[in-house]
């Protein structure tokens, strides 16, 4: 791709004498949606982990905003501009909504005033979390937990989001109004990788995709091509 903002090569990683990723080559262009799909247990949240520096790669490079992050620890990665969405949202019990969002900020040095324009920024897209900013994060519905995550992951600012699993368990209409919001972060300027199960939700959103199946990168390409493509449509769309 043009202008790649990220660039994983060959990239080998798994935990302890587990191998789970074998030579995964991705790119994900500067502003740009890209969605990874795949069955459970493919590999797609060891690969997010592994470019996030929570899991040591054991081969290959990953390249960020042409900067050589292979190896890094997970906070230097996110200082880098790389901020991650886990599965299953993960936000702190018996903090509130607006401490939680603060939080994503921890590794900031730029003004106060910056931040509060980022609260603003998230508040603007999630609206509800304004109302409820007082309430414990963990008793938000499962659609608002992850509007939560989402805007706790840009209030550091991020050049790149990586999010595990948008729609796991949110009903369609919570998932719709998420991926109306993703549509509007990116276009202020901030890229998106989004691993997703539901390939008709990541097809929607991203104009590039990569399949992946057990730990390796099996088909990718731009959306439009891949939903036509016959195995993709018999295996993951059920036509």
């Amino acid at each position: 791709m043009a202008d790649a903002l990220l660039t994983v090569k060959e990239v080998t990683s798994g935990y302890g004498d587990v191998q789970v990723l074998w030579g995964i080559d991705l790119e994900v262009p500067q502003g740009g949606i890209v969605s990874i799909v795949g069955s459970n247990g493919a590999g797609k949240t060891t690969l997010l982990r592994t470019i996030s520096g929570l899991v040591a790669a054991t081969g290959g490079q990953v390249s960020f905003a042409g900067q050589d992050i292979t190896g890094a620890a997970s906070d230097v990665v996110l200082h880098s501009g790389i901020a991650q969405v886990p599965e299953g949202r993960r936000l702190f019990k018996g903090l509130s909504v607006r401490d939680n969002l603060m939080l994503g900020a921890y590794l900031r040095t730029d003004s106060k005033a910056d931040i509060e324009r980022d609260l603003e920024f998230v508040y603007s897209i999630f609206p509800i979390l304004m109302e409820r900013f007082k309430q414990d994060a963990t008793t938000l519905s499962g659609g608002e937990q992850q509007m939560c995550a989402i805007a706790r992951a840009i209030m550091s600012r991020p050049k790149l989001m990586m999010i595990d699993e948008l729609s796991l368990g949110l009903a369609p209409r919570a998932v719709e109004r998420l991926s109306e919001a993703l549509l509007e972060i990116n276009r202020n300027g901030i890229s998106i990788l989004l691993v997703e199960q539901d390939i008709l939700t990541a097809f929607e959103l991203a104009e590039y995709a990569f399949v992946v199946e057990t730990g390796r990168v099996t088909i990718s390409g731009k959306t439009d091509d891949l939903a036509d493509n016959a195995d993709i449509r018999r295996a993951y769309m059920g036509m």
